[in-house]
């Protein structure tokens, strides 16, 4: 069976990096998505996917992206579910990210792969300090 995504859009609000109990890290965003054809209104809708990034790509995301930040991601979508406060079953719907890569023209622009500790630099910016 084959499970991957490839999206590129725009980040829906700043970063939010949290910490499991374990102390990994993690990250859920929300990246808005134009469809390619307008609607019959004449504009373009927009899908709005959730993607949750682990380790150093949601680090870094988070340290150096902000809202309306362009992403590409690639990873596999994933569902769950849980049982909210109110005792109801909440489903989501998610892509767990592989590879993040930074796309607005910022000199902090490269790509992380959260599978390993290193990241596969853009051969035409410079190398980001951390």
């Amino acid at each position: 069976m084959i499970n991957q995504v490839t999206l590129v859009g725009r980040l829906t609000k700043d970063p939010d990096l949290k910490l499991t109990p374990e102390q990994k890290p993690v990250l859920n965003v929300t990246i808005a998505l134009n469809r390619k054809f307008k609607n019959q209104q004449g504009q373009y809708d927009t899908d709005f996917v959730l993607c949750t990034l682990w380790g150093r790509a949601a680090e870094n995301t988070a340290k150096y992206c902000q809202k309306g930040s362009v992403l590409g991601v690639v990873g596999q979508i994933q569902t769950r579910n849980y049982e909210n406060a109110e005792g109801k079953r909440v489903y989501v719907t998610e892509v767990v990210a592989n590879t993040v890569k930074f796309l607005d023209s910022k000199p902090s622009s490269f790509e992380v792969d959260s599978n390993s500790n290193s990241s596969n630099q853009d051969s035409t910016r410079p190398e980001p300090v951390f």
